[in-house]
């Protein structure tokens, strides 16, 4: 491990009945860099009930939070110091640390109980999406705290890459468990003035009233229709109004637009087919196409 840049504790640790400042924010009492080479820093922030809770922190992964102390409210600042200074001094092995959980930050609040928050990164799994784990983490951000995010893990030992909910929620081409965990890392950090959960916000609110939808269901529709003999391609994209002619002037549906918009075929200039339609494409297909309502081919 490389030294650390630590300031020494100016006296042994003690009880006091001296409490901390309403409104302390978070200190950086330490920085190193781990066995692998990664950064990391400690730091003392406001905890639940008054207390102050010391915290590694790596900088640029999407590693867990570990927990050195949890500090009551009568302690003395100066105690925060000496567990930094003592978890330094011990080796990897021996360092006496935990996973940082919501509820050692979060105070109870009125109307909303302490259990809805219980929640952290470590208790979430990675999901198998496109062929590559995507799970929520901790990522660097633009501002001094690190922001909550949809990561993808594309090669083990190397930091996760920040991925968008959309792009998540492409890869698997199923809303959930995406918006379910992403409700939930919300509910759980958007208390935290210690992390950034602006983009992650942003990112649900659209998934959640963008009108543009994933097309699987709709997809399984019209081949459902396809495999039954119950219609063609052809006569599905001619009762959506998509007609072509033929060299010899004979009329046939435009197979390839519904291809596209069902995500058979990729758009032009593209390689893959897109997993999103309009919902008004999406309305238009499954009621003059297939003769059903739109709920039908509308994932939940």
């Amino acid at each position: 491990m490389a030294a650390a840049e630590v300031d020494p504790p100016s006296m042994p640790m003690r009880a006091s009945r001296t409490r901390r400042r309403r409104g302390a924010r978070r200190v950086v009492l330490a920085r190193y860099s781990d066995e692998l080479g990664q950064p990391h820093e400690i730091v003392s922030r406001p905890g639940a009930r008054g207390g102050t809770l010391v915290v590694d922190r790596p900088l640029h992964t999407g590693a867990t939070q570990r927990l050195l102390a949890n500090l009551g409210a009568d302690e003395p600042a100066e105690n925060a110091r000496i567990v930094c200074r003592q978890y330094l001094l011990a080796s990897t092995e021996d360092r006496l640390c935990r996973v940082v959980l919501p509820d050692d930050w979060l105070d109870e609040l009125p109307g909303r109980p302490l259990q809805a928050a219980r929640w952290c990164l470590e208790d979430q799994p990675s999901i198998l999406a496109g062929g590559r784990a995507v799970r929520i983490g901790l990522v660097p951000s633009q501002m001094s705290i690190p922001a909550l995010r949809w990561t993808r893990l594309d090669r083990a030992g190397e930091p996760a890459t920040p991925v968008s909910l959309r792009e998540a929620i492409a890869a698997q081409q199923s809303y959930e468990p995406f918006r379910e965990l992403t409700m939930r890392a919300l509910a759980a950090y958007e208390p935290d003035p210690e992390v950034s959960v602006t983009t992650l916000r942003a990112e649900l609110d659209r998934v959640l009233t963008s009108p543009i939808v994933l097309n699987r269901a709709l997809r399984e529709a019209v081949l459902d229709q396809v495999g039954r003999g119950l219609s063609s391609m052809s006569e599905i994209a001619i009762r959506c109004g998509r007609l072509k002619q033929d060299r010899r002037g004979r009329v046939n549906g435009e197979t390839s637009w519904l291809g596209r918009r069902i995500g058979l075929l990729p758009e032009a200039g593209r390689e893959l087919p897109t997993p999103w339609v309009h919902s008004d494409v999406l309305g238009l297909i499954a009621r003059d196409g297939l003769g059903i309502s739109p709920r039908e081919a509308e994932l939940g």
